[in-house]
């Protein structure tokens, strides 16, 4: 299971409260870019229209060795392939106040291409803080050992 992006950011900036498994709806050229890793997360989030659920902002470079694609767009959005009863749940999660979906890895299973979501609530900025400072200690402790 070759692991292809992760969002590093996520976990820093948010707590995952749940987490999901997701197929995308991708052209031939964007999964062979997506093989290369040279797809960007960050500044990732999903929306919902209608009955379907979105993939926003997810950057996935043009293939340099594809045939001519005068009108590739990098960063449209891309369908994601949930079953309608996490779609509602994940709709009912995102209206909720101050929580959004996140994607948080990009990975293969088998032959399909799959990325990891997560409901997320926002860090406030003392949390991050605290975070940073727990981590300097332990790595002050782990130098004097």
């Amino acid at each position: 299971m070759p692991m292809y992006s992760t969002n590093k950011r996520a976990r820093f900036d948010y707590d995952i409260l749940d987490t999901y498994e997701a197929g995308l709806v991708l052209s031939g050229p964007e999964v062979k870019s997506i093989r290369t890793q040279s797809v960007k997360l960050a500044g990732s989030f999903v929306t919902f229209h209608g009955d379907d659920a979105n993939l926003i902002n997810l950057h996935i470079p043009k293939y340099q060795k594809a045939s001519t694609l005068n009108n590739y767009n990098p960063d449209r959005s891309r369908r994601l392939l949930l079953r309608k009863k996490e779609i509602d749940y994940l709709r009912g999660k995102a209206q909720e106040n101050s929580l959004t979906i996140i994607p948080l890895s990009l990975y293969t299973k088998g032959p399909f291409i799959k990325v990891e979501i997560g409901v997320a609530r926002g860090k406030k900025k003392y949390d991050k803080r605290e975070k940073i400072k727990r981590r300097d200690i332990e790595r002050e402790m782990r130098r004097k050992i």
